[in-house]
């Protein structure tokens, strides 16, 4: 697995870089905004950490740029507390976030993890509800007929509603089986994701319903209203 590492941090990549090397990686740097994201645009990385404060252009701007011609999984570092930041980085697509100061053990969990979700869906078999079409081994959703951009981490949330249809996922049961870890009150990735998905998903029907206060569940039919 090959990974590409941009953070102007020279010290701190190095860090990351042997660790992950350790852990069987091959891994790539980059301490520039615009060189970071030349790197990333030729493709060839299973998986990108993108730091957000960058010279010459930011991690957002990269993220971004990159979605329109890409979904390679994206691992953000914040700063810690910095809700904002990883709030828009979700918006843009990013598949994690991890604030600094970090265990680089953490950090290896964390790539591990989406790597393990992007990997899983290769051999499982496409699935059809309520008119939207997913593709694991393409990668690809549509709706009525008509093609869905997602990023990585929505199409992995998609599948798991769709492949329990009918039936109320848990909020909780997301975050473990996504993000390999417990919910915490405050973290609301899962919803933002969610709320995506409605945004690109839901035309003149709805698809997906929240059961507040336990999680999600995948309208089988046209017919289901969803719970207010």
């Amino acid at each position: 697995m090959r990974l590409l590492i941009i953070d102007d941090d020279v010290e701190l990549c190095a860090l990351m870089q042997e660790f992950l090397q350790r852990e069987g990686f091959t891994v790539d740097c980059a301490h520039e905004g615009h060189d970071g994201l030349e790197q990333a645009q030729k493709g060839g990385h299973d998986l990108i950490i993108l730091d957000v404060m960058l010279p010459g252009l930011d991690g957002f701007e990269i993220l971004k740029r990159l979605r329109v011609s890409s979904r390679v999984p994206v691992l953000m570092l914040t700063a810690r507390g910095e809700d904002v930041d990883r709030i828009v980085g979700l918006e843009l697509g990013a598949d994690d976030y991890l604030p600094k100061p970090f265990n680089p053990r953490e950090l290896s969990a964390r790539v591990k993890a989406i790597l393990r979700r992007t990997e899983a869906t290769v051999n499982r078999g496409r699935v059809e509800v309520n008119g939207v079409v997913l593709d694991p081994g393409r990668r690809e959703v549509t709706c009525d007929g008509k093609p869905v951009e997602v990023t990585t981490l929505e199409f992995d949330i998609l599948e798991q509603l769709m492949r329990n249809a009918g039936r109320v996922v848990s909020r909780d049961g997301l975050m473990e089986s996504l993000y390999n870890r417990k919910a915490t009150p405050f973290d609301r990735s899962i919803d933002m994701h969610v709320s995506h998905l409605r945004r690109k998903l839901e035309g003149s029907r709805p698809v997906i319903k929240t059961i507040r206060g336990v999680g999600y569940q995948f309208c089988k039919t046209p017919e289901d209203v969803p719970v207010a």
